[in-house]
C-alpha cells in the first residue's frame, strides 16, 4: 500500500538503511509520525551533528571526531602490530575484549566480486604506505570468517608475506555455549586445525 506524500517518503528513505525492510520501514515512519516534535529533532539534529563532525582516521579508516582517531593517537599502543578489519564497528567489538594493544586498519569492506568490490576500492593502497617504513612487525587479520572475509584475507596474506612480517589470521572455532551438532563443516574443520594443549 502507498501513503501520501512525505509519509510515503520517510518509508521509502528509512527503506534505504541496511538491515531495514519495508515492513520495519513502515513501523519506524508511523513511530516518528506518533513521538514528539521535540524528539524527532532531536534525532534530525544528531543525524546533521554526525555527518558535519565525524569523519574517518587518516592514519587507520576507523570513525573519528578528529584527524586522527583514538587509538592512533593514544602513544601507549603498540605500533609495531596492526588488527586489520573490515569496518569501524570491527574495531569496537575488537576492543571490547581487552586482548589487544596494538593498533588498526579499516579496510572499508571485503573483496567481493559479485558486489563489485575488488581489492582497489577497498583501503589497501594505505595499508602498504603503512607498512613501507619497517615499524609493522605483526599484521593479524581480521576480516570476516565468511566467503569475503576469507578472500580478502589470502590476498592480503599474499600480498603482504613477501615483505617478511609476521601475518596471522584470528582463530575461529565453536561458540561457546554451542552444540557441537549445529555447527557448520567449516567452522568444526577450524576448531580441528586450530585446537591447541589443553593446560
Amino acid at each position: 500500500m502507498m501513503y501520501e506524500g512525505p509519509v510515503q517518503d520517510l518509508i521509502d528513505e528509512l527503506g534505504r538503511l541496511p538491515g531495514i525492510g519495508p515492513k520495519s520501514a513502515q513501523r519506524i515512519a508511523f513511530h516518528i509520525l506518533a513521538t514528539e516534535s521535540t524528539d524527532v529533532e532531536r534525532l534530525a539534529a544528531t543525524l546533521r551533528r554526525v555527518k558535519a563532525e565525524v569523519r574517518f582516521c587518516r592514519i587507520c579508516g576507523n570513525v573519528a571526531e578528529a584527524e586522527e582517531c583514538r587509538v592512533c593517537r593514544d602513544p601507549r599502543r603498540d605500533a609495531t602490530v596492526i588488527c586489520v578489519v573490515e569496518e569501524p564497528k570491527d574495531v569496537v567489538a575488537v576492543e571490547r575484549t581487552r586482548e589487544f594493544r596494538g593498533r588498526y586498519h579499516v579496510l572499508g569492506g571485503a573483496i567481493s566480486p559479485i558486489d563489485g568490490v575488488g581489492p582497489d576500492d577497498l583501503r589497501i593502497r594505505e595499508l602498504l604506505q603503512r607498512l613501507a617504513d619497517g615499524v609493522v612487525t605483526e599484521l593479524i587479520l581480521a576480516t570476516d570468517p565468511n566467503l569475503e572475509g576469507e578472500a580478502t584475507a589470502t590476498y592480503l596474506a599474499r600480498l603482504i608475506k613477501p615483505m617478511g612480517l609476521v601475518v596471522s589470521r584470528l582463530a575461529s572455532g565453536l561458540p561457546v555455549g554451542g552444540d557441537l551438532e549445529y555447527a557448520d563443516e567449516v567452522t568444526l574443520g577450524r576448531a580441528f586445525s586450530g585446537r591447541r594443549a589443553v593446560d
